[in-house]
């Protein structure tokens, strides 16, 4: 619980959906208390992700859209192909080792923490991509975004600031795209473990449904949905800089430990 109050005040406040907190504490509380084997346990931490992202970024869209910021038109013009690049990522996920999933997972938060620790600015006249640029970007973010067990927004919002996106609007935008893109994400991650051969064999089978693992999921969204818009009202009265860049420092930490996760697999 305490958690998704982290991250659904975070997902709120910076738009990132809060899987990329999710993600890597899951896959950790898993192995500590050895719930589940490696490899489930990894894909069960990205979908139980996914599946709390769908209703953090509801709270916090509808938050964003009282606000009457989100660009609809960024919206209408990426979010299919996101879906559709999310809808795939399971399948992709699914048929990665263990070592070479985590491995990427530890990759992708070095990436997001120096994007949240720099602070680089957009060149000015970079223009928006037309139909095909966001096509090849839409579906390439939502594949990432599935993968990495996100929202989307750790996606979204650097490549909506990367072509001159207000910040709050690059936020909020994301914030309502995070509900189709974790919801597709978490379908990807369903059809996957239902096309299983055999079945999935753990201790407890009643506590997953397909990949997701229902007492992370309902402990994490409740205390999420409730910060969620507490995060969003914060981030219209603060500057987010200084909290960009403690949260940055934090990845920083998780992406160690999980680059550490995914060799000490590798080497077994």
């Amino acid at each position: 619980m305490l958690l998704g109050s982290i991250s659904g005040f975070l997902g709120g406040l910076l738009g990132i959906g809060g899987g990329i907190v999710i993600v890597p504490a899951l896959i950790l509380l898993f192995g500590a208390f050895d719930l589940l084997p490696d490899k489930l346990a990894t894909l069960a931490a990205l979908a139980t992700s996914l599946g709390c992202i769908v209703f953090t970024s509801l709270s916090a869209a509808y938050a964003q859209y009282k606000s009457d910021k989100i660009e609809w038109s960024v919206a209408r013009r990426w979010g299919p192909f996101l879906v559709l690049g999310s809808l795939f990522a399971g399948m992709v996920a699914s048929s990665l080792p263990v070592a070479v999933l985590r491995g990427c997972i530890g990759a992708f938060l070095v990436f997001v923490a120096i994007v949240m620790l720099t602070s680089w600015k957009p060149a000015p006249s970079r223009p928006f991509p037309g139909a095909i640029g966001s096509a090849v970007a839409g579906w390439l973010g939502g594949l990432v975004s599935g993968i990495a067990g996100i929202g989307g927004g750790n996606v979204i919002v650097p490549s909506l600031i990367f072509f001159n996106v207000p910040v709050h609007r690059a936020t909020a935008t994301s914030s309502a795209l995070g509900v189709p893109i974790a919801s597709a994400g978490l379908l990807g991650y369903l059809l996957a473990a239902w096309q299983l051969e055999a079945p999935i064999q753990v201790p407890d089978a009643s506590l997953l449904w397909g990949y997701l693992y229902w007492p992370a999921f309902l402990a994490i969204t409740l205390p999420a949905i409730a910060l969620a818009p507490v995060g969003v009202k914060v981030a219209h009265r603060i500057d987010p800089l200084p909290l960009r860049r403690l949260f940055g420092g934090l990845l920083l930490l998780l992406a160690a430990r999980m680059l550490y996760s995914a060799w000490s697999v590798s080497a077994i």
